[in-house]
């Protein structure tokens, strides 16, 4: 049973950076995709970025590009999720998440999840 534990949220101004971090554990992890999600109060979870634990390749969403990054540790087991140049828009509760690469990259869907850790930009 995948297990996934995710840390580093907490508050920062706008600007600020902060890194998530989220530990996995349960299986062995090598043809799955690894996701982080957010939801903010009163919208639905989107997608934030995923990677493939194989060979590293990665997507995001469209309003992060080039200010988040990211990256596995697979000696560690985790995945990391970097945030640069924060904005209040970004406050939300984010959530890692696993999938197994069946088809194509990322999946359509994730099925395990962490419980979230929160994230609040302060303007």
């Amino acid at each position: 049973q995948v297990q996934l534990v995710e840390s580093g949220g907490g508050l920062v101004q706008a600007g600020g950076s902060l890194r998530l971090s989220c530990a996995a554990s349960g299986r062995t992890f090598s043809r799955y995709a690894m996701g982080w999600f957010r939801q903010a109060p009163g919208k639905e979870r989107e997608f934030v970025a995923a990677i493939s634990w194989s060979d590293g390749s990665t997507y995001y969403l469209d309003s992060v590009k080039g200010r988040f990054a990211i990256s596995r540790d697979v000696a560690k087991n985790t995945v990391n999720l970097q945030m640069n140049s924060l904005k209040p828009e970004d406050t939300a509760v984010y959530y890692c998440a696993a999938e197994y690469i069946s088809t194509r990259f990322p999946p359509p869907s994730f099925g395990s999840w962490g419980q979230g850790t929160q994230v609040t930009v302060s303007s």
